[in-house]
C-alpha cells in the first residue's frame, strides 16, 4: 500500500492560502503511507505540460487535519517517489484546527 487511503475531495475546511503562501511554511519529511490523497485520479495532460511545474513548488502540500495527513497538491511527487521506492516525501505541511 503506497497511501493511507485515496481520497477524492478535501474534508477539511477552506484553508485560505494561496499557492504562494505555502512558501512560508517549511519542508519536512512526511511518509507516504500516512498520506490520504484528495485526488483520486492523476491528469496526465497536466501533469505532461511543459509548464507544469515551471511556476510550481518544489514540495508538495499536505494538510493536517483532525490527525490526518491529505496530500493537497503533489500528487505525481508522491508516485514519482513510491516507484522510486523511497517511503518519504519532502512536502510543506499546514496544520488546520
Amino acid at each position: 500500500m503506497i497511501f493511507k487511503r485515496v481520497g477524492d475531495d478535501r474534508p477539511y475546511p477552506d484553508h485560505g492560502l494561496r499557492p504562494k503562501d505555502w512558501s512560508s511554511l517549511p519542508p519536512r519529511q512526511v511518509r507516504l503511507d500516512e498520506l490520504v490523497t484528495t485526488k483520486g485520479t492523476l491528469d496526465l495532460t497536466a501533469l505532461l505540460d511543459e509548464d507544469s511545474t515551471f511556476y510550481g513548488d518544489l514540495f508538495a502540500h499536505v494538510v493536517e487535519w483532525k490527525g490526518d495527513l491529505y496530500l493537497e497538491d503533489g500528487l505525481h511527487r508522491a508516485l514519482r517517489a513510491a516507484l522510486q521506492q523511497r517511503q518519504v516525501l519532502h512536502a510543506r505541511v499546514l496544520v488546520v484546527d
